[in-house]
């Protein structure tokens, strides 16, 4: 319900704003409009319109002064990002605002205070009336508990600033947006120093049952439950009726107050945080934005004097599309829905049992014993030690490629990641169950039912099986070696250093610092000695260090040496590094020599990964011959095949010399396909199995075959769905490499499809 009078205006109350006024009010100032007008009980406010800002602008001067600060500017160079958005807020914060506009959020805060000053809340509403698939959201500021209108307008100034945060001007430019066609409105709200508040969803977002209602509440404001800081009290309701089915009391220790962070009497520690009819009088507003807007809404409310307030509302964007089959799996385990704690990607198979260990970072490894159910926001390579001892793994974040996934495959533990409450839900001591087919984890041990239900098949008959295309396996574990080199297969086809890197701990330029190189070397040569005498003769294929910025940040010495990536998994990595840091491959180097020519073990070759051209190929080929190893005698040198360019330039790659390629699906997959394989959200995108991924495995395999080059895969494609790798073994792989928990299975689905060719041809 916009007001056809609002074009112009500078400041509008929200009885003066609806859906249609995002242009002038942005997404936020027009939503709160909107369940403003509809009855929904919203704490009153006004909103400084885009016309404000962009008149701010113009009357100042100021477009082109921004837009020659940001011409040709590198976006990637995160120092000069930052130097240029600090200079740019600096500009727009000491520009004084017009008389006009002071007057009026003068007179629009006296308005909404009535006879005494009040406090607001000053939020930032981005604006792009011409841009309708852009998401601002998180990247602009919002100041709570602002008082006295100067305050408001300085407030207000310093949103409109934040339209030009690091983080914003990166984002448009990124996405090719005009920065002065997203323009900026200031929500200015009545704060509710709430004495209980939470979020409600209008779906249970555990289950995705769309005929409950999920009620999260805990005492003080509402910034504790939305970051997660505080675990609140969950009460789930019917829909139906708006019975309240089940509740999760919580003890609560402390509440965030205006006055800060504030113990809690112990007699309402354990005290459920809001009435039964509180919680149904909320539930009963939930309905209604869910009918308003024709779609289960995510809602933030608080409560103060008994009375229900509703902040914010935004749909569910999470839902699982096939909630009602993993409601039925569920029924066919006879688990009781109350116990069904949390869903999430199944990442690696298997059922485990036992007490939640909750840690937030690498220092608190020490804390999980064996047998433990590790639960994190999510693991990188330095969470390794705590991962052998757990019993199965959980994660707030990551994907199906996400390194708990990968990891937990290959120690052949049940995982299950991308949950995005378990650090929450959960508590450490609970006896829990967790289900790493169907992703999900129960309230007590099920493990006799599950394994009951689903018992393990037996596939080492196919251990001595005979198949013309190997069966390779994936490791980085150098304690797993001797187990998995006992289990019959051709060899490893991925030897990933980064586990061994992590386990020497120390970044490589600060080991060159100090004048140490031969201690890293020893160190490397030790782990890779382990994997070549388990298996020798069969291949090993070492892949050079692919450690992102990130987890290179993560080892001792890191932060010195690597700047903060916007997208680690798409940035400074693979061979750009050797050809920037030709010391540290050099180390890499000087340890595959030693192991070779030194101790024998000559079944050790070389990857290279992330290849971006075939300029930088030829260029680490160089280095390779500079310092002394090249295709010559028993010594390969293989590439992944994980970016578009190397499918598109296969031949030219192949030309410039390599005697195997080895396709990382992970990487190839989310780079086809545009997406970040680590973000849980765009999970259900990720498919090795989409059309167009499949054109680009044929095309890399019937290349390699033709021009007689040895072609393997190792990622997780063929782990996660065999008939694939019926596809690969149709299209000429000469080998497949897989976690070692599958390596059986992949034998026997290797042989059958062997032999289904031999007999079509005949």
């Amino acid at each position: 319900m916009p007001n056809s009078n609002n074009s112009e205006s500078l400041i509008l109350p929200f009885s003066q704003l609806g859906k249609g006024d995002i242009p002038i009010a942005g997404g936020k100032g027009a939503n709160l409009g909107e369940m403003f007008n509809n009855g929904i009980p919203v704490p009153d406010g006004f909103v400084v319109t885009s016309n404000a800002y962009y008149r701010f602008i113009k009357e100042n001067g100021l477009m082109e002064m921004i837009k020659k600060k940001l011409t040709d500017i590198d976006i990637e160079n995160s120092k000069l990002l930052q130097s240029t958005a600090q200079e740019i807020q600096k500009i727009i914060k000491e520009t004084a605002m017009s008389e006009a506009t002071i007057q009026e959020i003068k007179s629009a805060y006296h308005f909404l205070c009535g006879n005494s000053d009040k406090q607001v809340a000053v939020r930032s509403s981005a604006t792009a009336e011409d841009l309708p698939d852009a998401s601002f959201a998180g990247q602009q500021e919002t100041y709570l508990n602002i008082i006295g209108w100067q305050n408001v307008a300085r407030a207000t100034q310093n949103c409109w600033a934040s339209l030009f945060g690091a983080r914003a001007i990166y984002y448009r430019s990124r996405q090719g947006f005009d920065h002065f066609k997203v323009g900026i409105a200031v929500p200015i709200q009545l704060m509710i120093q709430s004495e209980v508040s939470g979020i409600m969803f209008t779906v249970n977002p555990l289950t995705n049952n769309k005929d409950e209602i999920s009620v999260e509440a805990a005492y003080g404001l509402g910034e504790t439950v939305v970051s997660g800081t505080i675990t609140p009290d969950q009460y789930i309701l019917e829909k139906k009726g708006l019975n309240i089915k089940k509740k999760h009391i919580v003890k609560q220790t402390w509440q965030l107050t205006k006055q800060g962070r504030v113990a809690i009497s112990r007699d309402y520690q354990d005290v459920q945080k809001l009435e039964d009819k509180l919680v149904t009088e909320l539930a009963t507003i939930g309905l209604k934005l869910e009918q308003h807007y024709k779609h289960p809404q995510d809602i933030e409310w608080g409560m103060y004097k008994n009375k229900i307030y509703i902040v914010q509302t935004r749909p569910i964007t999470t839902l699982t599309k096939n909630a009602d089959a993993a409601e039925e799996q569920n029924l066919k385990v006879n688990i009781p829905q109350k116990d069904i704690l949390l869903d999430g990607n199944p990442a690696s198979p298997g059922y485990a049992t036992g007490k939640v260990r909750i840690i937030h970072s690498a220092s608190e490894i020490n804390l999980v014993q064996q047998g433990e159910i590790l639960v994190t926001e999510m693991t990188n390579p330095d969470f390794v030690p705590a991962m052998r001892k757990a019993g199965a793994i959980v994660t707030d974040e990551g994907g199906a490629t996400s390194h708990a996934a990968i990891v937990s495959r290959e120690l052949g533990i049940p995982a299950i990641v991308g949950t995005e409450l378990a650090t929450k839900m959960l508590k450490t001591g609970d006896q829990v169950t967790v289900n790493g087919y169907q992703g999900k984890v129960y309230a007590g041990d099920y493990l006799a039912e599950l394994k009951a239900l689903e018992p393990e098949k037996d596939y080492s008959e196919y251990k001595t099986a005979k198949t013309a295309t190997k069966v390779y396996v994936n490791l980085g574990e150098p304690e797993l070696a001797p187990k998995v080199a006992a289990m019959g297969v051709d060899g490893v086809g991925l030897l990933r250093a980064e586990f061994m890197m992590a386990e020497i701990g120390k970044h490589p330029r600060q080991f060159i610092e100090e004048g140490k190189q031969e201690e890293f070397i020893n160190k490397l040569v030790e782990g890779l000695t382990v994997f070549a005498k388990a298996f020798n003769p069969r291949p090993i294929i070492y892949r050079a260090n692919d450690f992102k910025t990130n987890e290179y940040r993560a080892l001792k010495g890191g932060d010195k040496f690597e700047q903060e990536e916007q997208n680690p998994l798409i940035g400074y990595r693979g061979v750009s590094r050797y050809l920037d840091n030709e010391e540290v491959f050099a180390m890499e180097i000087e340890a595959i020599k030693r192991v070779r020519n030194k101790l024998g073990y000559k079944n050790l070759q070389l990857m290279l990964p992330f290849v971006r051209t075939v300029e930088q190929f030829i260029k680490c080929k160089k280095i390779l011959s500079a310092h002394g190893l090249t295709r010559k005698g028993s010594f390969e040198l293989y590439m992944m095949v994980e970016i578009p360019s190397n499918v598109i330039m296969l031949d030219e790659f192949i030309d410039a010399g390599l005697d195997g390629l080895s396709i990382g699906s992970n990487d190839l997959t989310m780079l086809i396909l545009g997406l970040d394989r680590d973000n849980p959200k765009i999970a259900d995108v990720y498919d090795e199995r989409n059309p167009a991924v499949l054109w680009a495995l044929e095309k890399i395999i019937t290349t390699a075959k033709r021009r007689g080059v040895k072609v393997s895969i190792c990622g997780q494609a063929p782990t996660r769905y065999p008939e694939l790798t019926r596809k690969l073994v149709e299209w000429g792989t000469t080998s497949v490499s897989v976690s070692p928990d599958v390596a059986y299975l992949t034998r026997k689905i290797v042989a059958e499809s062997e032999l289904a060719l031999v007999r079509k041809k005949k």
